[in-house]
């Protein structure tokens, strides 16, 4: 009769509990929050025009906004799926803090494009710049992403932005519960299996 393994299944069960309560806490905890965010943030277009933020602030995302480019430092084309190619301008405001805005300033299919834009004020509305991290990464490096002014209107030769909305934000706290879940589950059945066997081979 083989000894019953007590270490290795109290690991197991540590494991196995510690699942549970993360997918507990993805459903309890961080499911509210994000509904609460995407709740705030869908009545945000509605608000008033802002001047666009200095540094970056997500409860701001899609409210209508204004700057100034005074100078523009830097271009770029960006993938943007079926619409193309998104031309995004770093842009000098004249303030003396804060790094900057970008500005993005219409879409093209021509990836050789080379837009000239001189600045200037531009409104639109505001949604994140786009971000290189990896998704594992930002698992670390908390740093906020950066905020950027779509333009209402496109600079010559470019098509005109869609609006950014909702759809951009990603609500997935109930499948990350869901999957927590999944995987106490499937240690536990593995474990099961593997003390099964470990008997039989005893046997």
């Amino acid at each position: 009769m083989p000894r019953f393994p007590l270490i290795p299944t109290a690991i197991v069960g540590f494991a196995i509990a510690a699942m549970i309560g993360l997918g507990f806490w993805q459903l309890t905890v961080r499911l509210p929050q994000k509904e609460a965010q995407l709740a705030q943030l869908a009545a945000n277009p509605a608000k008033p025009a802002i001047a666009f933020p200095k540094f970056p602030d997500d409860s701001l995302l899609f409210r209508n906004a204004s700057g100034v480019c005074v100078e523009p430092v830097s271009s770029q084309l960006i993938g943007a799926g079926g619409a193309g190619f998104r031309f995004i301008v770093e842009c000098r405001t004249g303030g003396l803090e804060g790094p900057g805005m970008l500005v993005q300033l219409g879409t093209t299919r021509d990836p050789l494009a080379k837009p000239v834009w001189k600045g200037g004020p531009v409104r639109g509305r505001i949604s994140h710049a786009p971000d290189g991290r990896s998704m594992l990464a930002s698992l670390f490096d908390k740093t906020p992403k950066r905020l950027m002014l779509v333009a209402e209107t496109p600079a010559a030769g470019l098509t005109v932005n869609a609006k950014p909305d909702l759809s951009s934000v990603p609500n997935n706290h109930l499948a990350y519960g869901v999957q927590w879940f999944l995987f106490a589950l499937v240690a536990g059945v593995i474990y099961v299996l593997a003390l099964r066997w470990r008997e039989k081979k005893a046997a």
